[in-house]
């Protein structure tokens, strides 16, 4: 049996082969939550030229943007010379967002967060996970595919499984796909690595953002969870992790910075300097 020591030593040993002998180009893209509180009247499409002048070659939206028409918001894509395969849709209203995203050309709609009255009990995550099944179908009837995206709430301990558990046990893998965040994988006190390997190819898109050290790891999302730095900044083990995304064929690498002491913009230079060297 590979435990997690054997596990970790292995994918570090094979990274090299695995990230440079394929030579296949990882397109590095944002959430735009990182940027946010940086929007402000019609400035969206020169914050987009920023980071694409960073190197970042993809988005994912985020329910702020909304606001725009669908022609509207293509266009500033468009123009700013990104793309955007995917974005984040809420829980409440997710239904009546469908025809929104296929507008936009959007390959995924991720659903980011239940709502919070939702996180007590095994009983609401599977009500969740019966909602998701047809929202899945919902979005292959249109031709994307629907993903949800973890926090760490999700891993607190309900009666002897977890949230987490019951939505990818309860839900159709043909239908419901992961976008995995690898900060609150970590926060919740797993190993993304491990955890990685375990779901496979179901999920195909990634949160990419660091933890600082020594700080404890938590299952309650607040703010004495926040422990946010730039991605090879703090103690996530990138190597090995990335090494198994590729080899996974993951399709969407998305840089997200929560919250920072730096600018938004300083934060995204300084992930995507460290990601590109491994990337490339």
């Amino acid at each position: 049996m590979l435990n997690r020591r054997k596990f970790l030593a292995l994918s570090a040993a094979a990274w090299p082969a695995m990230a440079f002998a394929a030579g296949k180009h990882i397109p590095l893209g944002v959430q735009l939550y990182t940027i946010r509180n940086l929007i402000k009247g019609d400035n969206l499409a020169s914050l987009l030229q920023q980071i694409r002048s960073i190197g970042y070659e993809e988005v994912e939206l985020f329910s702020n943007l909304y606001k725009h028409t669908e022609r509207e918001l293509a266009s500033i894509l468009r123009r700013s010379g990104l793309t955007a395969a995917s974005g984040h849709f809420n829980y409440e209203d997710f239904v009546s967002k469908i025809p929104y995203a296929r507008g936009l050309g959007l390959k995924w709609m991720v659903c980011p967060m239940l709502p919070k009255a939702q996180w007590g009990s095994p009983e609401s995550f599977r009500r969740a996970a019966a909602a998701f099944n047809q929202w899945g179908k919902q979005c292959q009837q249109q031709g994307m595919r629907f993903a949800f995206h973890n926090h760490n709430y999700e891993f607190q301990d309900l009666k002897g499984t977890t949230g987490f558990d019951i939505l990818v046990k309860e839900t159709d893998p043909e239908l419901v796909w992961l976008e995995m965040d690898t900060y609150w994988i970590t926060e919740a006190g797993r190993d993304p690595v491990l955890l990685l390997n375990q779901l496979g190819k179901r999920v195909r898109l990634l949160h990419l953002k660091d933890r600082k050290a020594d700080v404890p790891t938590s299952q309650q999302l607040d703010a004495a969870a926040e422990h946010f730095t730039e991605v090879g900044n703090g103690t996530i083990k990138w190597r090995p992790l990335l090494a198994l995304a590729q080899k996974l064929g993951i399709e969407h690498y998305y840089v997200e910075q929560d919250e920072s002491d730096k600018s938004p913009m300083d934060s995204l230079k300084i992930s995507y300097t460290f990601l590109h060297k491994i990337l490339g």
